[in-house]
């Protein structure tokens, strides 16, 4: 379901609803203006130990597109400022994909542009004396996310307001119904951008290897230090993955 935002507050239905904290907030501040420069939007940062140390940006177009091409041209650019500003204390393998099929939503639009599609939303405080939601998004109501919940009982509303202030983490559910309309829109990964290997340039004092995107399995993830349980499998996003090694600090 497409919605036309046109005659709409954009501004405030693009803002990001969930901000990143520590090292991952400075990250995000320094490329932020830079993915948005290149006309491209920031969707996540997030910080793992996967293979030591993995820096994870997720972007992509303003209509929900990006390729492999997209993400190389993002990846080229932020490198150059996250050496200038060096926010990383460890070497640390740059990560630029696109965000899925089963993408995170992370702007107050997302529940507009996914309405009837089924999502898991965790909140980060309770909402009716519980934190996680699952059902079928129906767009906002001001300052509210609207999830129609299957399981609500009997005599309840069915529709939960949820506060968009407090959403924690919010993610597409996989299914039939989304991977079509996915394919439609064009914001589906193909099985060919995903495998395609592509390496970054780098400075002299950096080792790069390339290496091979890998097809993803989705997670429900949520800012640095939760996971939530029950992840559902998805289709690889389209990504870049670049090993950067900063020069050793003194």
């Amino acid at each position: 379901m497409e919605v036309d935002l046109d005659n709409t507050d954009r501004d405030r239905l693009e803002d990001r609803l969930v901000q990143e904290t520590g090292l991952a907030a400075r990250v995000a501040a320094i490329i932020e203006p830079v993915i948005e420069d290149l006309g491209y939007r920031l969707v996540r940062v997030k910080i793992t130990t996967q293979n030591g140390c993995t820096l994870q940006i997720m972007a992509e177009r303003p209509d929900g597109t990006m390729g492999v091409e997209d993400c190389e041209t993002v990846s080229r650019a932020i490198s150059p400022a996250l050496d200038v500003d060096d926010p990383m204390p460890t070497a640390y393998a740059l990560e630029v994909s696109s965000p899925g099929i089963d993408r995170p939503l992370v702007r107050p639009a997302d529940f507009v542009r996914w309405a009837g599609h089924e999502a898991k939303v965790e909140m980060a405080r309770p909402v009716g004396a519980r934190k996680r939601f699952r059902g079928f998004v129906r767009g906002i109501d001001g300052d509210f996310g609207l999830i129609e919940l299957p399981d609500a009982p009997e005599g309840q509303d069915r529709v939960a307001r949820l506060p968009l202030a407090d959403v924690f983490e919010a993610r597409l559910m996989l299914t039939d119904d989304l991977i079509r309309e996915s394919l439609r829109r064009g914001t589906a990964p193909t099985a060919e951008g995903a495998d395609e290997t592509i390496e970054d340039e780098t400075s002299e004092d950096e080792t790069t290897e390339g290496e091979t995107s890998e097809d993803e399995t989705s997670e429900d993830e949520t800012t640095e230090g939760e996971t939530p349980n029950d992840a559902e499998e998805a289709d690889g996003p389209s990504s870049v993955d670049n090993d950067n090694f900063p020069s050793p600090k003194e």
